[in-house]
């Protein structure tokens, strides 16, 4: 692939060190032959709000609308932007069992951050030696020892 490509690679992660605890995420975005790496954390969290964060994070990082693909191993991130946010919004933010969204200000964030691109979402299998998902999962872990570092 050349730097005239025609869309943005993106391979996020979220880690958390106890659940909630601790947590960190990570991107690593492709255009071509450019690559930029992001990672960042919060003291007390969840899993689920970092994989949340961390697309967030990759999507506001880009400058103009693009075709996006994001790669993730979080079915939550993935079967969420894709299908359940449409019946969560229909039910007034509440799941089919009338109880209210988890992490509503990040799928809220994240809906409006997907708007501004054309968006591809696919899921891949965690920690199965894909490369680029190995490279984000690092960099969650980054955020989370960075995070530990400065607290100690």
């Amino acid at each position: 692939m050349t730097k005239s490509a025609s869309h943005v690679d993106v391979f996020t992660d979220g880690a958390c060190s106890g659940n909630p605890g601790p947590g960190g995420w990570g991107v690593v975005l492709r255009w071509g032959e450019v690559e930029k790496e992001l990672y960042g954390g919060e003291p007390d969290t969840t899993n689920n709000r970092m994989e949340l964060q961390a697309v967030i994070s990759a999507l506001g990082a880009l400058k103009r609308q693009v075709r996006v693909v994001v790669h993730t191993d979080s079915t939550y991130v993935q079967q969420g932007i894709s299908k359940w946010i449409h019946g969560w919004k229909k039910n007034g933010w509440k799941t089919k069992d009338k109880q209210p969204v988890k992490n509503l200000d990040l799928w809220r964030a994240l809906e409006e951050a997907a708007a501004r691109h054309e968006v591809e979402w696919r899921w891949v299998k965690g920690h199965a030696g894909h490369a680029e998902n190995e490279r984000a999962d690092a960099l969650a872990r980054k955020g989370i020892a960075e995070l530990k570092k400065a607290a100690s």
